[in-house]
């Protein structure tokens, strides 16, 4: 696996008040980078970045593949690497993984640093939770009501970086971190496709295709794939085979583009899917009502399930005018969960059974420009619009309650409730990117972002990053962004709790529903060295000081997050990384410290006990995402360029649960995943060559727990994956 990781994480916990922080090392011009990496803004000999920003290919009579090569330089230049740590996975480092392509998009960006797995595939990133941007090809796709982590195919990409810390002002909105996805292209790979096959324990069945190619001006790539298992959500108990955990999800993905002239190409990109899940059940459970005549249920029997579905088209026009690069797009992704209850298990055990249904669709209108001033300077702009409809509708069936909150009757009365919800955001950039001399890069600029729902709230955000280049071999950065965070819309339940008073599903307290957008100073501190040909190193810390903090939590039986605000938070934490390339020998190793608090509710109260609230109102809390320690890395070891043999492991102290009383106030024990891999490309005179891979995940079969139902926003416990063995068959071909 070529890494060319850079920031390691290791994470120092620096005090209650705010430090001057700025995360790890910017990025060189990634148009060359082709392996998981950390970077600083530096390339491999130690120019500035800013400096191949700057150059402008020649594009006149060359073939086709040549100009889209270089219209793939003029996007890249769109994107500044000064002021934010970067880390690039690219798809070699993907097929070395142990499921290879058929990994999914969550588990691949856990490779990075500072990324802390959750239940229902989530991802966290230093401290935040959830808050990730996604951009494909330079532009953004709105996060999905389910996450959109799961809604691309690994085998759509080409390279994958991850930027987060003090940001640039290109990048707003969802600021935890920047998921950048290039995508595979017809020209560059020529005409043919690809079949396969992954399968294993568990029931695992996963089928792909893809196809790609290019005609003179016209280029297109499309891949689909089907994915059944018995392992769809994270199980409840730690047996090896959970209870009615099964799933099945189609997936699928397009890119054509077109060549207009040299200087110009418009592309349209599409994608679906269309995921089902079982809801796993957790026996032995005790019923907490009843039902008409009916005393017992076994809680084994439970029939929940719940359906996600997503699509997005986005249609561009990219190229260059005179010396600016520019990209503008307009697009729109559909989201949409559906959870269909037990209607008597689910009243019998929680008092209510509801048929939830969320959609949200999301009209889109993007544009980016990049003109070098002189030498020594690139003014990039842009602006971002925003427009989302969102649809919420509950169809409950709880008991009458008593004023003591027992049950009344056994009879169940039908609550309906529904919402519609308008919201608009516009967004507008401005930026300078500096090159002082050989040695310093200074990017500077303001952004500024109005977001409209419930209420109007807008912010001027103040960006800056400087790059000093020390030697040829270090580089030091550090950085401060002001960050405006509106709440994700998408996730936003405003149901009218009043509705359940005198019910059994009668929230614990009132309050207001109404979420609120998050406003923050990020500090970011990071140096990296690279010793000899072969080891890279890196430190980066980072501060975060924020009001109205936000965070999404499970409260309910649906797995589905609603959004809440802390009145203040604050984060902190140090990473380290490590990489190492040495001949057929390739390694990487992750360490991070984080801290995240937050104190006093102030919206999305009624999801709390007031015995919660009061200690909340007064005492800083750790954030049900806080993990302590999180580390990962791998190795993997190359015989020839047809068999190789890899091992890759997460870590992590534990996430939050309750403890003394106290919400979030203890940790989750340790956990250790271990997985293994071998390749090897099988070559036939009949068929040609067969690439295979046979992968062990969670080799030592250890039982640990992410979750144990308890923690502010957390709705039933859940454990890491056992032990499983899976191969893939693959067999790509040409016309």
């Amino acid at each position: 696996m070529k890494r060319t990781l850079l920031a390691l994480s290791l994470a120092v916990a620096f005090g209650a008040a705010p430090a001057a922080f700025a995360q790890t090392t910017p990025a060189p011009d990634t148009s060359t980078v082709n392996a998981p990496t950390a970077t600083d803004g530096s390339d491999a000999n130690g120019s500035s970045s800013g400096a191949s920003r700057n150059q402008t290919a020649k594009v006149k009579q060359l073939s086709a593949i040549d100009v889209s090569a270089a219209l793939d330089q003029s996007r890249n230049s769109l994107s500044p690497d000064t002021g934010s740590s970067q880390y690039v996975i690219d798809q070699k480092a993907i097929q070395q993984l142990p499921l290879g392509d058929s990994t999914p998009l969550n588990q691949v960006i856990l490779q990075a640093p500072g990324v802390v797995q959750d239940s229902y595939g989530g991802v966290h990133v230093r401290g935040d939770h959830a808050n990730l941007q996604y951009r494909i090809n330079g532009v953004i796709i709105p996060e999905s009501i389910s996450g959109f982590g799961q809604t691309l195919d690994a085998r759509t990409i080409q390279s994958v970086k991850l930027l987060d810390g003090a940001l640039p002002a290109q990048y707003g909105l969802r600021t935890a971190a920047v998921v950048d996805i290039d995508t595979k292209s017809g020209h560059d790979l020529g005409n043919g496709g690809s079949v396969g096959i992954t399968g294993g324990s568990y029931g695992t069945l996963n089928p792909n295709a893809s196809l790609w190619g290019s005609n003179d001006r016209w280029s297109w790539f499309v891949t689909a794939n089907y994915m059944e298992n018995d392992v769809g959500i994270e199980n409840p108990t730690p047996s090896k085979t959970p209870i009615h955990d099964h799933t099945n999800q189609v997936k699928g993905f397009g890119d054509i583009s077109y060549l207009i002239d040299d200087n110009t190409r418009v592309s349209f990109m599409f994608g679906a899917t269309n995921n089902r899940f079982d809801i796993p059940n957790n026996p032995d459970q005790t019923p907490q009502f009843g039902y008409l005549d009916v005393t017992n249920f076994n809680s084994a029997d439970l029939n929940e399930r719940q359906q996600e579905k997503t699509r997005f088209g986005v249609l561009s026009l990219q190229g260059k005018w005179g010396k600016t690069d520019y990209q503008v797009s307009v697009g729109q992704r559909y989201s949409s969960v559906g959870f269909d209850p037990d209607d008597i298990g689910d009243l019998m055990f929680n008092g209510v059974a509801s048929t939830i249904n969320r959609t949200n669709r999301a009209d889109t209108l993007q544009a980016d420009f990049s003109t070098p001033l002189g030498d020594s300077h690139t003014l990039r702009y842009g602006i971002y619009g925003e427009f989302e409809r969102g649809n919420i509708s509950n169809n409950s069936l709880v008991f009458p309650a008593n004023p003591d909150g027992s049950q009344a009757s056994t009879t169940p009365i039908a609550i309906y409730d529904a919402t519609n919800l308008l919201a608009r955001t516009y967004s507008a950039y401005l930026q300078d990117e500096w090159s002082i001399g050989d040695k310093w890069t200074v990017n500077y600029g303001v952004r500024g972002d109005r977001y409209e729902l419930f209420r109007t709230e807008s912010q001027l955000s103040p960006r800056f990053g400087v790059v000093y280049q020390a030697t040829d071999s270090t580089t030091i950065h550090a950085g401060y962004s002001r960050y405006f965070t509106p709440p994700a819309t998408e996730v936003i339940d405003d149901s009218n709790i009043a509705r359940f008073a005198g019910t059994t599903n009668q929230l614990p307290s009132g309050g207001n529903n109404l979420p609120l957008s998050e406003r923050s100073n990020y500090y970011d501190l990071g140096i990296q060295q690279q010793i000899g040909s072969t080891l890279t190193l890196g430190v980066d810390a980072y501060y975060r000081q924020v009001d109205r903090l936000q965070d999404e939590g499970q409260f309910g039986a649906a797995r589905s997050y609603s959004n809440f605000n802390y009145d203040q938070g604050r984060i902190r934490g140090v990473e380290f990384t490590a990489n190492y390339d040495n001949g057929p020998v390739t390694a990487y190793f992750n360490a991070s410290f984080n801290r995240a608090m937050g104190k006093n509710v102030i919206t999305g109260q009624y999801n709390f006990s007031p015995d919660e609230l009061a200690y909340i109102y007064n005492n800083w809390i750790h954030l049900d995402h806080d993990q302590k320690l999180t580390s990962s890395g791998g190795i993997t070891y190359s015989f020839d360029k047809a068999t190789h043999v890899g091992a890759d492991y997460i870590f992590g102290s534990g996430l939050r649960k309750d403890g003394d009383g106290v919400p979030n106030g203890a940790s989750l024990p340790y956990y250790f995943q271990l997985n293994l891999n071998v390749g090897h490309d099988f070559t036939f005179d009949s068929v040609g060559t067969i690439k295979t891979q046979l992968a062990l995940i969670n080799a030592l079969d250890r039982t640990y727990e992410l979750r144990d139902g308890t923690g502010v926003g957390v709705g039933a416990p859940q454990f890491g994956p056992r032990r499983g063995i899976y191969l893939s068959l693959q067999k790509d071909f040409s016309f």
